[in-house]
């Protein structure tokens, strides 16, 4: 849907006092009884004091909107149409919950010149975004939700409501608390709720990830900053194929936004986990390694030695000779050395556990299916005393096929890159390869630490906290056009000389209303900011009234006239503005 906006423009100060942040309200989408209505009783938890399930869950919804509003600047009203309802999932894996602007619209005016529009043409933005530059409600200028449907809103928010029930992560439920305080094994829906309510806030991106193909043509303002540097090309500049190419271009996706890349060094560490393969000189070089969540954690040093082919037997444990799954058969030439096992078959710490007993001082597992980047080690094993990682299938063969010349790499985290970024600090986007419906793109790369909101995983660490020095969630939505503008005036606060404006419609005097208009100037100041500057900056009462009669006299004939002139100056001296 492509609506081009030209506005009619407006020269009077807002109606009401100058308000900061923004309000974002929840549309019940749920029928009676179900959902966000449950009628189930329940027991007040963390700070909810909701006493059904259905209040509790609206309540936890209210929090997450409230925690968004409260970091946004807009004098527009952000609306969600919400509900919970059945996701997929299984016993083992599910849906927690999806979220996105409902609309989308480019090439968009605004009502004054305060307010910027459309920053590119020809992109696309997502209806609270556009309407926040635009400083109107942009769905309140397309026709109306037909009879029986559900309103117009900027975002379409579902959330599961099966979670923890039986073939749906069975055990795992909801925790409802308005904390992070969590129990092991329960999903925190206020941090899924924040995550997603950051996707319909324009944390996404519109192409098609399989084709490359765009939305009648036109690329995004999420798109905007995705730079392949490959090709050295964003994907509002690129061809479908060469998109849907950058889709599975692991590591080298990432977002060159400016706001990103000042706040990132606050936020993610340094140490970027990699396997460095020393001689042969034929592929010496850095090669992304997936970390373990057993066993002793890669440093700055690393551990280093040369790479022998674990052999284990084939049997019923594991039908490959390399899988691990079983004691090696080779360890003479293992101990001392690092051991290479193939994925497949038997678990992570199997194999790892296989490889220390025979003498290895570190474990490479290759991945058995093509795919990239690679995934961690999961699994727990106090008795694990050596590090290990997994390399991709590609990778895998290449060392392999250099063992005969032998190979010899470091196992390390490279402290002079950030751990989820490029040589340039820049943030990797998460763009693995296959593709993952609902996760490829619209995400940062899950190699990120501290972990990360949008990360295409929920972890249990993470904080209700979405800006630096915790997060880079506001300042990715800062880069795409959410700037900070402390009072709703429209102009951005690093252009506004007067950042908390009174925006009300007449110019008070010390609380008496003069009933004249109260005008915005381009600088962002209204007239009644620069007579609460003049009696900030009067020595006495008699130089007060001297200012405002200045203005006044500045400001007569295309301002105001006369006969306001006198009121300013009448209000002003019988005011106790300067004694």
């Amino acid at each position: 849907m492509r609506r081009h906006l030209l506005l009619a423009a407006v020269v009077l100060a807002l109606a009401s006092p100058a308000l900061a942040s923004s309000t974002i309200v929840l549309v019940n989408n749920n029928a009676p009884g179900v959902g966000l209505n449950d009628p189930t009783p329940v027991a007040p938890v963390g700070g909810n004091p909701g006493t059904t399930l259905g209040q509790q869950r609206l309540n936890v919804f209210q929090r997450a909107a409230d925690l968004w509003a409260a970091e946004l600047d807009s004098p527009i009203t952000i609306t969600v149409l919400a509900s919970m309802e059945p996701l997929a999932c299984t016993a083992t894996t599910a849906t927690l919950g999806s979220a996105g602007a409902r609309f989308i619209f480019s090439d968009f005016g605004s009502v004054s010149s305060f307010y910027p529009g459309a920053e590119f043409p020809n992109v696309w933005y997502g209806s609270a975004l556009a309407s926040r530059r635009a400083g109107v409600d942009i769905l309140s200028l397309i026709p109306a939700a037909p009879a029986g449907t559900p309103p117009n809103t900027d975002i379409r928010a579902r959330f599961n409501s099966e979670i923890g029930k039986p073939g749906c992560l069975t055990g795992s439920f909801w925790y409802y608390g308005l904390d992070t305080n969590a129990p092991a094994g329960q999903n925190n829906l206020l941090v899924v709720l924040l995550h997603e309510i950051a996707h319909g806030l324009g944390f996404q991106q519109f192409s098609n990830i399989s084709s490359g193909a765009q939305i009648a043509g036109l690329g995004d303002i999420y798109a905007q900053h995705l730079l392949d540097t490959s090709i050295g090309r964003t994907w509002n500049q690129m061809t479908d194929a060469q998109r849907a190419a950058s889709a599975i271009n692991s590591r080298n996706l990432v977002w060159d936004g400016i706001t990103v890349g000042s706040d990132l060094p606050s936020v993610m560490t340094r140490g970027r986990p990699l396997m460095r393969v020393n001689p042969p000189a034929g592929i010496a070089g850095n090669y992304d390694l997936g970390t373990a969540s057993f066993g002793p954690a890669l440093n700055g040093s690393g551990v280093s030695g040369g790479v022998v082919l674990g052999l284990d037997a084939a049997n019923a444990a594991g039908p490959s000779t390399t899988d691990g799954c079983t004691a090696l058969t080779n360890a003479a030439a293992v101990i001392g050395k690092i051991a290479l096992l193939d994925r497949g078959t038997c678990g992570f710490i199997v194999k790892v556990k296989n490889a220390q007993d025979a003498g290895a001082i570190a474990v490479l597992i290759a991945d058995n299916v093509a795919g990239s980047p690679p995934a961690g080690l999961g699994g727990a094993d106090p008795t694990i005393v050596i590090p290990s990682g997994r390399i991709t299938q590609p990778v895998g063969n290449l060392v392999k096929a250099n063992l005969a010349g032998g190979v010899n790499v470091t196992m390390l985290l490279d402290l002079a890159k950030y751990s989820a970024a490029d040589d340039a600090g820049r943030p990797f986007v998460y763009n693995p390869n296959p593709t993952i419906a609902g996760s490829s793109i619209s995400h940062w790369d899950t190699a990120a630490t501290p972990n990360l909101l949008m990360e295409p995983n929920i972890n249990t660490d993470l904080t209700l906290k979405v800006k630096p020095p915790d997060d880079l969630t506001l300042s990715l939505l800062r880069d795409i056009g959410w700037y900070a503008d402390a009072d709703d005036d429209g102009l951005a606060d690093n252009l506004d000389a007067c950042d908390a404006s009174d925006l009300r419609g007449t110019i008070y005097i010390d609380g008496v209303n003069t009933a004249i208009a109260n005008l915005m100037f381009s600088n962002g100041c209204t007239m009644a900011d620069e007579i609460a500057n003049a009696g900030a900056a009067a020595g006495n009462h008699g130089q007060f009234v001297s200012a405002v009669s200045a203005l006044g006299n500045s400001w007569k004939g295309d301002i105001i006239t006369n006969q306001e002139h006198a009121v300013l100056v009448k209000t002003a001296a019988h005011s106790s503005i300067g004694h």
